[in-house]
Formats: C-alpha cells, sequence, structure tokens
C-alpha cells in the first residue's frame, strides 16, 4: 500500500513540476506535507531535508556567486573581451563561450548567463550581428561548464551528497572534470559550428543607447484602419524611402511576428516594433499612414537634452519582481518611467493587458524614460538593462578579497583540508563579514525555490527508498534491459536522466533518479560509482528544451527564440553527452 501511496505523490508530483500549475516550492511544501500526513514518513524525517548538507552547500554557493558578480571578480574578464578580440565577431564569440564556461564552472553558472546576456548583446551591436546566433550558446556553454567540477552546480553538490549518505563516497572538487571537460570542449566546438548556421537571424531591438549623432530609436508604429499599408510586407513596407529604418517585429494582438522569418502581411491594428533615426521616425508619423500607440504619445523622437528612449528591462532569476503583477510594483508607479509592454517568449501584452500578467523569468519590459534615468536603472538588481554590460553596482576595491575567499574555498575543498559543506558555509560567511557582500544582497541571493525543491524531493527520495517503490522500479527498468550489458544499461540510465531533466529541474531529476539507478546498479552486481555519475551527467544535460534549466529560460524571450529552436542544438548536444558519457564514464570509474 505504501509503494502505490507513494507512486501516487510522486505522479502528483511530476505533473505538478512540469505543468507549474503552483510554484515549485509550493509543490515541495505538498510534497512533505502528503508524506507527513499519509504517515509514510514522520515528521522528523519529512523535514530532515532542510538540514541536508546539500541544502546548506547549494544556499551558501548562491552567496559566494552573488559575492564574486558583486566585486566585479567575474565582471571585469567580460568587459575586456570584445576589447581582447580585436574587431573578429567569431574570436569574441570563442572567448565570451570560454569564458562562461570556466567561470560556471566554479560559480551558480544562472548570475554568470545574467552577467553575459548585456555583452553578447553588446558585441552584436559593435560587430551588427545577431544575438539569437548566441545566445542560446551562451546558456549552453554555462550548462558544459557546470558539469566540470562538483561545485559548478547545485545538481552535482546533490548527487555527492547522497552518494556518500549511500555509502559509495563523495565526488571529489575536480573528479568530475575527467569526463566533463572532454564532453565540453566537444560541445563548445559544435556550437561555434553549427550556431551560426542552424540558429534564426533575427535582429537586435535596441543598439542605440549610446550618446551618438546617428543615434536611431526603438519605437512602435501603429496601423489605423485604412492605413496604405495593409496588406504589405513588413520588410517592404519602408523600404524605398526609408531604407535605414529596420522592422524588427510585426506584433498582431498578443503574438509577435519576426520578418522576415515569418512570413506575414500587415493587416489593420497592427503594431510594428521599428528602429530608425530620428528624422525618418517624425517623417512617417506626419506623412505616413501610421501612429505612435497611446502608451507612447509622450516620445519626442531627438528634441532637446532630455529627449525620451525605448529601453528592454529583462527580468533575471534573482529578482523580486518574479510572481508580482507588473501594476503592483514600484516600477509601474515610477512617475519617470513609462511602461508600453511586456514581451515573452513570442507574445505581446499591451499596456491594456498587463493588469493580469504575473512577472516571470526572461520577460521584458518595454517602456521609455529619459536618458538620465539609465543610469538609475542601472543601480537596480532587478532587471537588466538590455545593451548595458554595467547592469549592477560593483565594489571594485573589494575583488581582491573576494577572489582569496573564493581561492581559499578552491583549495581547502579539493585538497579535502575540509569538507565541501564546511568550505562554502565559511566562504559565504567571509563574504559578507569583509564587505564583499551586504545582507540585503546575500538574502535576495538565496533562491529559496530551489533550496525549498531539493528539501522536497531529497523527502520523496528518502520515502521512495524506505517503502521500497525505488527498488520496485530498478527490478522494472532491469526487466526491460534484462539481456543487455552494463554499458548499455549506463547508457538508458543517462538517457533517461537527460529526457527527464529536459521537463523537470535538473535537482528533482537527480534526487529522483539516483535512487532506482544506485539499486539498478546493485541487482546487476555491478559498483553503483559509474551509474552514480551517469545521473550526474544526464541530469546537467538540458539543451532540448527552455523550460529544462534557468539560463535556457532567461535568453528565451531577449533573443525572440522559439521553442524549436531549442531542439536544433539541444537534440544534438543530448547526443553528444549521451555518446561520450557512455564510452567515458565506464572507463575513469569502472563497473
Amino acid at each position: 500500500m505504501s509503494v502505490w501511496m507513494v507512486s501516487a505523490i510522486l505522479i502528483i508530483a511530476l505533473y505538478l513540476l512540469i505543468s507549474e500549475k503552483i510554484t515549485v516550492d509550493l509543490t515541495a511544501i505538498g510534497i512533505m506535507a502528503a508524506l507527513m500526513v499519509s504517515r509514510i514518513l514522520s515528521p522528523v524525517e519529512a523535514v530532515a531535508g532542510f538540514a541536508h548538507p546539500a541544502v546548506i552547500t547549494v544556499g551558501s554557493m548562491f552567496l559566494i556567486s552573488r559575492g564574486m558578480l558583486r566585486t566585479g571578480a567575474v565582471g571585469y574578464i567580460g568587459q575586456k573581451i570584445l576589447t581582447l578580440a580585436h574587431g573578429n565577431a567569431n574570436l569574441a564569440m570563442l572567448v565570451i563561450l570560454l569564458t562562461v564556461a570556466v567561470a560556471s564552472a566554479f560559480i551558480n553558472n544562472t548570475p554568470v548567463v545574467v552577467l553575459f546576456i548585456p555583452v553578447v548583446m553588446s558585441m552584436c551591436c559593435e560587430f551588427n550581428l545577431s544575438p539569437s546566433k548566441f545566445l542560446i550558446p551562451l546558456s549552453y556553454a554555462s550548462i558544459f561548464g557546470g558539469t566540470c567540477t562538483l561545485i559548478g552546480t547545485s545538481t552535482n553538490i546533490i548527487v555527492s551528497d547522497l552518494s556518500a549518505n549511500s555509502g559509495y563516497g563523495a565526488i571529489g572538487m575536480f573528479e568530475l572534470a575527467i569526463v566533463g571537460v572532454p564532453i565540453a570542449v566537444i560541445g563548445i566546438a559544435f556550437l561555434l559550428v553549427a550556431a551560426p548556421l542552424i540558429m534564426p537571424a533575427l535582429l537586435n531591438p535596441s543598439c542605440e543607447l549610446k550618446d551618438s549623432e546617428h543615434r536611431r530609436y526603438l519605437a512602435e508604429l501603429y496601423i489605423p484602419r485604412g492605413s496604405k499599408l495593409i496588406n504589405m510586407e513588413p520588410a517592404h513596407a519602408f523600404a524605398e524611402r526609408y531604407p535605414n529604418l529596420e522592422i524588427l517585429e510585426l506584433i498582431r494582438y498578443s503574438h509577435i511576428f519576426h520578418p522576415p522569418r515569418d512570413d506575414v502581411q500587415i493587416a489593420a491594428d497592427d503594431l510594428l516594433l521599428v528602429k530608425g533615426s530620428a528624422n525618418d521616425l517624425v517623417e512617417i508619423l506626419n506623412h505616413e499612414d501610421a501612429e505612435l500607440p497611446t502608451s507612447e504619445k509622450g516620445l519626442s523622437f531627438g528634441v532637446g537634452n532630455k529627449e525620451p528612449v525605448v529601453v528592454e528591462l529583462i527580468i533575471p532569476p534573482q529578482s523580486s519582481l518574479l510572481g508580482k503583477r507588473l501594476l503592483q510594483t514600484d516600477l509601474k508607479r515610477d512617475p519617470d518611467l513609462h511602461i508600453i509592454a511586456i514581451k515573452r517568449s513570442s507574445l505581446h501584452f499591451t499596456e491594456k493587458q498587463i493588469h493580469d500578467v504575473n512577472l516571470k523569468i526572461g520577460d521584458i519590459i518595454l517602456a521609455w524614460c529619459e536618458v538620465d534615468k539609465l543610469e538609475r536603472l542601472r543601480e537596480g538588481a532587478d532587471y537588466i538593462v538590455v545593451e548595458d554590460v554595467h547592469h549592477e553596482i560593483v565594489q571594485k576595491r573589494k575583488a581582491w578579497k573576494a577572489i582569496l575567499i573564493f581561492g581559499g574555498l578552491i583549495v581547502a575543498a579539493s585538497t579535502g583540508l575540509a569538507d565541501i559543506m564546511m568550505c562554502a558555509l565559511t566562504a559565504a560567511f567571509l563574504m559578507i563579514v569583509t564587505g564583499c557582500l551586504q545582507m540585503r544582497d546575500a538574502y535576495r541571493a538565496i533562491q529559496g525555490d530551489v533550496l525549498m525543491l531539493i528539501a522536497g524531493t531529497i523527502a520523496l527520495g528518502t520515502a521512495m527508498q524506505k517503502t521500497g517503490t525505488s527498488q520496485l522500479y530498478a527490478e522494472a527498468f532491469l526487466g526491460i534491459f534484462s539481456d543487455f550489458s552494463p554499458v548499455l544499461i549506463l547508457a538508458a540510465v543517462v538517457l533517461l536522466t537527460s529526457i527527464s531533466t529536459q521537463v523537470l529541474s535538473n535537482n528533482a531529476t537527480a534526487v529522483l533518479l539516483l535512487p532506482i539507478a544506485i539499486s539498478t546498479a546493485v541487482g546487476l552486481g555491478v559498483h553503483p560509482k559509474p551509474f552514480v555519475m551517469a545521473v550526474c551527467f544526464g541530469a546537467s544535460a538540458c539543451f532540448a528544451t527552455p523550460i529544462g534549466y534557468q539560463t535556457n529560460l532567461l535568453v528565451y524571450g531577449p533573443a525572440g527564440y522559439r521553442f524549436s529552436d531549442y531542439l536544433k542544438l539541444g537534440i544534438p548536444l543530448n547526443l553528444v553527452v549521451l555518446i561520450l558519457g557512455t564510452i567515458l564514464i565506464p572507463l575513469v570509474w569502472p563497473f
């Protein structure tokens, strides 16, 4: 009976985590409550995940990552990349991907991607390139880097602790690098070759925020009924009279089309997101059948020293605005900033619609403000100003302290001088007492939903082991592959974990499947270590969907991607991990 109850809780939890009917942290609380109410676990067992070393270590790493970023220890490197590239776009992209991969091997990769999105956007403006060619590779490079060290991703830390608790030893600081580095090198090489060929070439909305006599402005044009532009193709509507005007997007009701990728003609009530000079925009408004939407009536292009500019603000994972309605935030109440719309993965919500929209990771707020307002926008950590590398205030004078603290963490953990949890907690404490990180930033850096999810899924994993559910699933899994060799069964574990992590978080996938993988190895009569590593690499192979990993979701909106764009690069990369993992894991960790 207990097996069926645990299975029912597991199925319901999977449904809620995939569908996001409720938030993941609330789902985690529901898992613990259900296991207690059903008396499968005692109250102490159900909440034991909160005291698990993995939760403490992951929480500490969030603080350490934040301290490294706030002191400019990582950002300084990113800002020097364009200089090192000497005007070569391909070299710049190589340096960016390698820098992101190396940084993500040691600190949480989500803030690394947050930092480098503006770097990539600036590079694309500098070289007149499309950011949609580079932002998915940016996310994937960070994922590859995270698989190379114990602290590269929270999933590795969780698997290491669970493996140690099961009696099969913890994972060393650089133990994963033996397999992770070859996979990362081949994966990044594939990205450099395939991404420019496969990824869509969509125009960059806002490249003109710097002062320049040739500045171009971002604006929306409304097409009224009876306009002579109706039934024309967006790319040709202004091409003859305004050759320097770019049509970036066509917005019809709530859907966003990207000319010329989408075959669409202008219709009445459409909005055109365009970029052009002040003269061109004024001419169009005066002589063409197009108008400014109501939300943009205050714009006066190129007039005076305080003329308004339209900017895009991306919502990062640590934003305090997440889950809030825009109309309830200080951003909406700011008298110096006017909200035009919210953009979300091919959807466009106008000012009349946004009262029902709750903000999510990767949402883009389209707003206009005066130029001198930009400096104040840059000071906040609740959004990234597109095209702006300096999107947070950094304490560069304390960068050396942050580097010393972080270096001490790496040395102590990799040499076995102290346990990884002890090292991480001590480093987090030192980051705060030395002033590298303020307490208010420390609280904001902790991703509570991630920690809650880890605690909840640890409780579910405990219940699966206690009731024999994981053993039952392992026997069923073995029954399917009973006639296969351990190598092929290992490949099946990597594949199952990789598929699961496309729809679940990688942390939840690792916690749920690790007991099954260990039970499978025990049933085969082989050492479980290769199967532990298979879960590690498989859980991080979340390339094929935008929902598989936070960084994938973060770049979804800024580049205007579709769901299918992730499949184009993601499926080949999943195959790379599957094939190389199956070959290399048994060589490094024999059965």
